[in-house]
């Protein structure tokens, strides 16, 4: 056992990828490219110069870390480092009009009080907006803004002619009422919220050109419809600029046009009422779209590793696109991508033999079905195909009846780590593989009935039921069918562990471990491991992993000398489980003071107690360090008290600064089977009897197990083994 440098003593290099190769970092590629095309089209949007890029694709970045949700954790970035929930409230359109007030400075009486600026982000600093000072040109952090977004942003699609009549009345009444008053008398809810008819004068352009092609545009608002085909000065009639009370003679607006006063008396109830539940709500999915509300079909397949042709493609994709698993076959059967993901569950059960159609049987017990689904997600949680799994309601089964045996053997962690210990005396390397569909491969011995499938009945025979001829998930009985199959494929298979399965060729030996559907396996001659890496696929349907890296919790680190296996990954979740993080570290795993009962102090919580030495116990496959206070501890889990907890919080805290400690296991270690048993005189204050012959028939047991373990692997001992026993004073 030695402590393991991240990169040294694993005799890893670091390397980085090659210049101007940006495929061999394609994660790093891809969200840098989200982050630009974003800001790319942000810049556009708003008509501001280019060397604001910085500020764009940082308002990029902070605006999707507390907007897009990890379906792993059910929170947004920001939400799992702030520990809560950002407000809608404080976004606001990039690169619109704002107002700052002039602080610091020494003002006349008649002078204006504030300063027209631009929307640039947000500060990483504090809470507070980054504006740019139209005055000063400088870009400053204030939280005292005065937003003014839609005027500004519908003024960019005003007609120059237009501008040039009004000129004069621009003019004059830029003189009399200045920005930021008007900005003070406007309604708090009409800075806040915005109407479908003012978005459609917003985006309306994007979406044309976008929408053109397939002629399925259909306008909303018969102004923008007017403002796409003829350019005409109609919009000119939502700045504030325009005084309706008393109109100047030489400035013609046209009494088409909707006017804003009358756009906000339009809406007026549908502004209340979306304002109240923006109001009511902390935080608002900015990105959700129902169903309705989206342009085309949202049912077909998705396909996330081709080029989109273009950004407004894109911008469809991201409508389309849901993370919502459906809840039931209701929800299923309305999308066609899932009702495409449950035919190809299906068809796999045609092409396997898993079932036959027969008449519904007398007196037998039908099980029922139920569809399960997920949505599989690649490295960035973008979706990569739906998966449909469909399960028997195996509780209905009854024992006798529908099944006889459900038990399965499992490898023990002894015997996995005994597996690694060989490979790596003998320097063969260990490889993994996993079998798909693992119970679908496993015969029935027994007569099972099962119901049609929701959503797939079938219309000739309704009553009909399905009998099955191979195990389905769900059944009591899957585990073992399957084990069955794979043993009797597997010939020949160790005499002591089930689950080990040996053949010898030619001096060579091939091991193969089984864990339900994980396999690993190994061979003196790599020939041997290819030829039946060649098997496995031509008999069942299996995924080849390459070499051993990660199995059962366990990190392993293969070399041609040795092996290193470890659980660091295991320690550090079990650590942020039980909130020892940041707790001080100690050098030693237990206190030299011994533990006792002590009924006479008050007992804590048995279920926060079992679960930490629970999860120490598996921790100890590849530390015994913590083997000895683990077991300790452990004996107290009927009554533990607060100086129980203390002694497993401080094997805890040894674990801070030893996570990465694990088992070596070198090639030029000897092979040899050596047994120690130690036991003290008087270490339990809770008993006086004595533990020499206990210690010592626990420690024959292990020995007998495990020298019968290393015949399989063609060690054979002939002489007596020798216990070494050791009495502490």
């Amino acid at each position: 056992m030695r402590h393991q440098d991240p990169l040294k003593d694993l005799r890893l290099d670091h390397q980085t990828s090659v210049d101007r190769t940006p495929k061999q970092n394609g994660v790093v590629e891809r969200r840098n490219r989200t982050l630009v095309e974003a800001a790319r089209t942000m810049l556009s949007a708003a008509n501001i110069p280019l060397f604001f890029w910085a500020e764009a694709i940082a308002t990029t970045c902070f605006t999707q870390n507390c907007s897009l949700v990890i379906p792993r954790h059910e929170k947004t970035p920001y939400h799992i480092i702030n520990d809560r929930k950002s407000s809608v409230k404080f976004f606001y359109i990039f690169g619109s009009v704002c107002y700052i007030v002039r602080d610091g400075e020494n003002l006349d009486k008649m002078k204006e009080k504030g300063d027209a600026c631009i929307f640039v982000g947000y500060s990483t600093h504090s809470r507070a907006y980054k504006v740019f000072n139209k005055r000063t040109r400088m870009i400053v952090e204030t939280i005292h803004v005065n937003f003014d977004e839609l005027p500004q942003m519908a003024s960019d699609h005003v007609s120059s002619n237009l501008r040039q009549q009004c000129q004069g009345t621009e003019l004059k009444y830029d003189s009399l009422s200045p920005g930021l008053q008007y900005q003070e008398n406007v309604p708090q809810a009409d800075r806040t919220v915005t109407t479908s008819n003012e978005l459609d004068l917003l985006f309306s352009l994007m979406f044309d050109e976008l929408l053109n092609r397939s002629s399925q545009v259909v306008s909303k608002s018969s102004a923008v419809t007017t403002v796409d085909a003829s350019n005409q000065p109609q919009q000119q009639n939502t700045t504030p600029l325009i005084n309706q009370t008393t109109p100047d003679p030489t400035c013609e607006v046209p009494t088409h046009a909707p006017t804003f006063a009358s756009i906000e008396n339009m809406n007026q109830a549908e502004m209340v009422e979306e304002y109240a539940q923006v109001e009511n709500d902390e935080f608002i999915n900015i990105f959700y779209h129902p169903l309705e509300q989206v342009i085309g079909s949202p049912s077909q397949s998705v396909r996330t590793r081709r080029q989109l042709e273009s950004d407004g493609e894109m911008c469809m994709f991201a409508l389309t696109v849901s993370r919502m698993e459906p809840k039931n076959i209701k929800e299923a059967m309305a999308d066609s991508a899932w009702i495409d993901s449950m035919q190809e569950e299906l068809h796999l059960f045609d092409r396997l033999d898993v079932w036959e159609l027969v008449d519904r049987p007398l007196c037998k017990n039908v099980i029922n079905m139920k569809w399960l689904w997920k949505k599989k997600l690649d490295e960035e949680n973008t979706v990569i195909r739906n998966i449909s799994c469909l399960v028997a309601k195996g509780y209905a089964q009854k024992e006798g009846i529908d099944f006889e045996e459900s038990f399965a053997p499992v490898a023990r962690l002894k015997v996995v780590r005994l597996f690694i210990a060989y490979a790596a005396h003998k320097s063969f390397t260990v490889y993994q593989m996993d079998v798909k569909t693992v119970f679908l491969c496993g015969p029935l011995k027994e007569e099972v009935y099962v119901n049609q499938p929701d959503g797939f009945v079938d219309p000739y025979h309704p009553d009909s039921v399905y009998r099955l001829k191979k195990a389905l998930y769900g059944l009591k009985q899957a585990p073992r069918a399957w084990y069955d199959e794979l043993s009797n494929f597997l010939v020949s298979k160790g005499s002591i562990d089930p689950t080990l399965f040996i053949t010898k060729h030619k001096g060579n030996i091939l091991l193969v471990q089984i864990y339900v559907d994980d396999i690993i396996f190994g061979s003196t001659n790599p020939k041997l491991s290819k030829q039946f890496e060649k098997l496995m696929h031509s008999k069942f349907k299996m995924s080849m992993m390459g070499e051993l890296k990660f199995f059962l919790g366990i990190q392993n680190h293969q070399s041609p000398h040795d092996i290193f296996i470890n659980q660091a990954k295991y320690a550090q979740e079990i650590l942020i489980k039980h909130g020892m993080t940041s707790c001080d570290s100690v050098g030693t795993p237990i206190a030299t003071k011994h533990l006792d009962a002590d009924l006479i102090r008050t007992l804590i919580d048995q279920t926060k107690y079992h679960s930490m030495v629970g999860a120490l116990m598996y921790l100890t496959t590849s530390r015994p360090d913590i083997m000895h206070a683990t077991c300790y501890c452990a004996c107290y889990q009927a009554k533990p008290n607060k100086k129980h907890l203390t002694a497993v919080k401080r094997i805890f805290r040894y674990l801070k600064d030893t996570i990465h400690m694990g088992l070596w296991y070198s090639k030029d270690n000897g092979f040899e089977l050596t047994s120690i048993s130690v036991s003290n005189h008087a270490g339990c204050l809770d008993s006086r009897k004595k533990a020499e012959y206990v210690s010592l028939s626990a420690c024959y047991a292990q020995v007998l197990w495990i020298r019968t373990q290393l015949t399989d692997y063609g060690f054979h001992f002939d002489k007596y083994l020798c216990i070494v026993t050791q009495r502490q004073p």
